[in-house]
């Protein structure tokens, strides 16, 4: 069962900096656009915002 597109995986960078990144999916019907979430980063041991890159 091939996965499909509409539900791609994605990597979500630390906007502080870090580098720390997390790795989710999205759908892209409900997100076109690139997302931006508000998740824990260790490394500066707060939460920051995290943007999707490609």
């Amino acid at each position: 069962m091939a996965r499909n597109e509409l539900r791609p995986i994605v990597k979500l960078r630390s906007t502080a900096g870090t580098g720390y990144t997390y790795v989710t999916r999205k759908n892209r019907r409900n997100d076109p656009d690139r997302l931006v979430l508000k998740k824990y980063d260790p490394v500066v041991r707060r939460h920051v915002d995290f943007r999707e890159e490609k």
